[in-house]
Formats: structure tokens, sequence, C-alpha cells
């Protein structure tokens, strides 16, 4: 990971360094940082945490990353954009079939699926700030922080944290149609 605009400054520092930085940071990778050739072997993935205060209007409805971008800490994005759409059909499939979605039933996915979108980022910024940033600031190989040795040392932790990747804060299931 790149510091915001800091990705002159690395180009700057040269391919090496780039190098050696992933070998430092992602020891598993030392055997394959040589594959990085020139610059155009590198790409930069811009990240911003956002989401939008109102996800419809008349006609249209916003779910996942249109709704709610997410960083890539924790892969956790493809989740939240499945359990918004599961949602969306459990509370909207019966009126689209009926052709009579209005506004209050667009704002009810927006009310079930927001808290759970929002807990999810404020988890991922807290990630940036207190571990990634320790990364980014880090001059050599740094011992793992408090958290991530918790999670070594008691598998009980490491289930839970592991139920909050995969399966969120609001876990959604698709319900039977009505026939």
């Amino acid at each position: 990971m790149i510091r915001k605009g800091g990705f002159e400054q690395k180009r700057q520092r040269g391919l090496g360094e780039l190098r050696a930085d992933v070998s430092r940071c992602a020891p598993f990778l030392h055997d394959r940082v040589a594959a990085l050739k020139d610059w155009n072997a590198v790409k930069l993935l811009t990240v911003k945490v956002d989401r939008l205060r109102r996800w419809y209007r008349e006609g249209l409805l916003c779910i996942g990353d249109s709704a709610h971008a997410m960083s890539p800490v924790g892969g956790v994005g493809i989740n939240l954009a499945i359990q918004d759409a599961v949602a969306t059909a459990n509370i909207l499939a019966e009126m689209l079939r009926e052709g009579r979605v209005g506004l209050n039933d667009l704002r009810a996915v927006q009310h079930r699926r927001e808290r759970p979108a929002y807990l999810t980022q404020r988890a991922q910024i807290f990630m940036h700030e207190h571990f990634l940033e320790r990364i980014f600031n880090a001059t050599e190989q740094m011992a793992p922080p408090l958290p991530a040795r918790l999670l070594e040392e008691f598998p009980l932790l490491r289930r839970i944290t592991a139920r909050m990747v995969g399966i969120g804060f609001r876990p959604e299931h698709v319900l039977a149609a009505k026939t």
C-alpha cells in the first residue's frame, strides 16, 4: 500500500526501493518482487471509503459500491454488495412483480443496509489508522501489532474476527418467494 499522494515519491525512490518495501511489508512475496521489471507492472488503485447520504430516488436504488464505497481491507466489499442485493430482493421482489415500488420501499432498503455498511467502513478506517499507518511508518520489519498477537494466542478471537469479516454486522438470508 502506498500512502495517498505518495506514489510519485515512491517512483522517484526507484523500483528497487519499491521491491524492498514490498519484501519488508510482505516477506512471503520476497521471491516474487523481481517480476516487477518496470513501472508499467505497477498499478495504482485509489481507494476512498465513502457513502451516499441517500441511496434512492424515483426509479433508482443504489446498492453495493454505488451506495457505499469500501476499502479493500478485509475484502468485505463484495460481501456487503451481495447482502445489499439479498435485502433488496427480500424487500422489493413482490412489489416489483406487481409494479408498485415507491420511495418508501426504496427507503426501507437503505434503512436496513445503511448501518452494516457504516459499521464495516468504521472498522476499515480503524484498520487503516491503527495498523496500516504503522506499516507505512515502519523503517524495518516490525512485530505484529497486539491485536494480531492476541488472535494468534486465542483461537476464539479468530473465530469472532472471521465471522465479522465473512458474515458482517447484519447477515441477510434469501426469503422464500410468496406464490
